[in-house]
């Protein structure tokens, strides 16, 4: 909106040109959704307390979170608004990877907010039945897919780290590997979200790595020195990609241990569901694997301990997500937090080491 109604003006007034630049777009998007956390922030927790908006915590989960509940949930209301605000404000409109990204971001963050009502409203841990927020997200990241395919400059090409010539290209095949990424780097965040502070700094990390990924895209010579997918108008995408890691910044002043609220479905799905969109707008898919580790291991420990007790009958570790096997190990949770953190910074290094190593 800023960028539509001011940098034409620089024809006048020289000094709006700067609105041209993505780069100071991008700082004022992140500096933006910090403000609005902090403003809002305390307003909403409060809100949510005296609605008594409260978390409901699993009576087979590790008895250290029996003390969490009625903590104020859906805080992830806040990380929306204070995502696409920003992006509203500072990125170009005109922009269509900036909507699809929206799209996704909102379409998810509907879908839990749902959740987190029923949850809430119930009274238990028990929200829409897992097939019915299947369908809604498969049906949000279809219309994603479709809208990329159908797209003229988006290519269908997959691109492999450290294989600068394998690219196979998908066709229309696409549609529903995109859908795989979007889905599955959504489920993946909601299942890390389980500790004060542990989903939301990876995020942070892994969006601020996306958001070099995106900007790099976008300018021709700097993909093409890098040998690196050139995605025309994806540089826009790291507005957004600022806007979120401010919102996660915020967010986490409250988040942090001792949380003082939590986001909720709202916030872990809507999260997860913009990094995958960012990866494969960027042509980043495949790495997304590699900066979002920490996800990717949450999501595995689940697969293979639901496997192994179907199969064998049994359990490969004592709870799972991992977060809760290392819980019940004894380890105390602000150290798992800050362990998980310092992986996610190396994941996210070793991701972007990636961009030499063609």
């Amino acid at each position: 909106m800023l960028y539509h109604l001011l940098y034409p003006l620089h024809a006048e007034f020289s000094a709006f040109y700067v609105f041209r630049y993505i780069t100071f777009r991008t700082i004022y998007a992140t500096i933006t959704a910090l403000v609005i956390c902090f403003i809002i922030g305390p307003w909403l927790i409060e809100k949510l307390s005296q609605l008594k908006v409260g978390q409901s915590i699993r009576k087979l989960g590790p008895e250290s979170h029996f003390k969490k509940e009625g903590t104020p949930t859906m805080g992830g209301t806040l990380i929306l608004l204070a995502i696409v605000l920003p992006t509203l404000l500072w990125a170009d409109l005109s922009n269509i990877y900036v909507w699809i990204t929206l799209l996704v971001t909102v379409g998810f963050g509907a879908v839990g907010f749902v959740d987190d009502f029923r949850k809430v409203r119930k009274k238990n841990s028990d929200g829409i039945s897992p097939r019915q927020k299947m369908f809604w997200m498969m049906l949000i990241a279809l219309l994603a897919g479709c809208l990329l395919y159908v797209y003229p400059p988006f290519q269908t090409t997959l691109v492999f780290p450290f294989f600068k010539g394998v690219k196979p290209d998908l066709g229309i095949f696409y549609i529903p590997f995109a859908m795989l990424v979007i889905i599955g780097a959504s489920h993946a965040v909601n299942l890390t979200d389980g500790l004060d502070g542990l989903a939301i700094g990876p995020m942070i990390i892994a969006t601020g790595t996306y958001l070099v990924f995106a900007y790099l895209a976008g300018n021709a010579r700097l993909s093409d020195y890098l040998q690196i997918s050139s995605v025309q108008g994806a540089g826009e995408l790291s507005v957004l990609c600022g806007a979120m890691v401010g919102a996660g910044l915020g967010f986490l002043w409250f988040n942090s241990y001792p949380a003082q609220v939590f986001m909720g479905d709202v916030g872990s799905l809507s999260l997860g569901g913009a990094l995958g969109t960012i990866a494969v707008i960027t042509k980043q898919e495949i790495v997304l694997v590699i900066v979002g580790g920490i996800f990717v291991m949450e999501a595995l420990s689940v697969i293979f301990q639901v496997t192994s007790f179907k199969l064998y009958g049994k359990r490969i570790f004592r709870m799972a997500p991992i977060h809760h096997h290392f819980e019940l190990k004894g380890w105390p949770e602000p150290k798992i937090i800050v362990r998980f953190w310092i992986i996610s910074i190396i994941l996210a290094l070793v991701g972007l080491s990636t961009l030499k190593l063609r």
